[in-house]
C-alpha cells in the first residue's frame, strides 16, 4: 500500500507541475480573458486518459495506473478521472447513468463551489 501510495504522491508531484506550467504558458501567450489552460489541459488529460486506458489494458500495465491514471493525470487534471468514469458508464450500457452522472456532477459542482463562496463570504463578512 505504500508503494501504491508514493507512486500516486509522485505522479500527483508531476501532474500539478505541469498544470501549473501549462496555465503560466497560456496566460503568456492569451492573457488573463479565456481560461485557456483549463480548456488545453482538460481536453489534452482526456485524450491521454483514453490512450492511457487502452494500452495499460492490452500491454497488461495496469500496476502502472497509480502512477499515471491517478498520479500524474490526477495531478493534471481530474477532469479525466470523470470523463474516463461517465464513458464507462456509457460502455457499459449504462446511457441514463452515464448522462445523469455527467449532468449532475457539473451542476452539483458548480452548485457546491457557489455554495462555498457564499458561506465564506457570509463567515469572513
Amino acid at each position: 500500500m505504500i508503494m501504491t501510495l508514493s507512486q500516486v504522491a509522485l505522479g500527483g508531484a508531476i501532474g500539478s507541475a505541469a498544470r501549473y506550467l501549462s496555465n503560466v504558458a497560456a496566460m503568456r501567450l492569451f492573457g488573463p480573458g479565456l481560461p485557456v489552460a483549463t480548456l488545453f489541459v482538460n481536453i489534452l488529460g482526456c485524450f491521454l486518459m483514453g490512450v492511457i486506458v487502452v494500452v495499460l489494458a492490452q500491454k497488461g500495465g495496469l500496476r502502472a495506473a497509480p502512477f499515471l491514471m491517478t498520479g500524474i493525470l490526477g495531478g493534471f487534471t481530474t477532469f479525466s478521472a470523470f470523463a474516463l468514469d461517465t464513458f464507462t458508464l456509457y460502455e457499459r450500457g449504462q446511457m441514463i447513468t452515464a448522462a445523469g452522472y455527467a449532468l449532475g456532477s457539473v451542476v452539483l459542482s458548480l452548485g457546491a463551489l457557489v455554495a462555498g463562496v457564499w458561506v465564506t463570504r457570509s463567515v469572513l463578512a
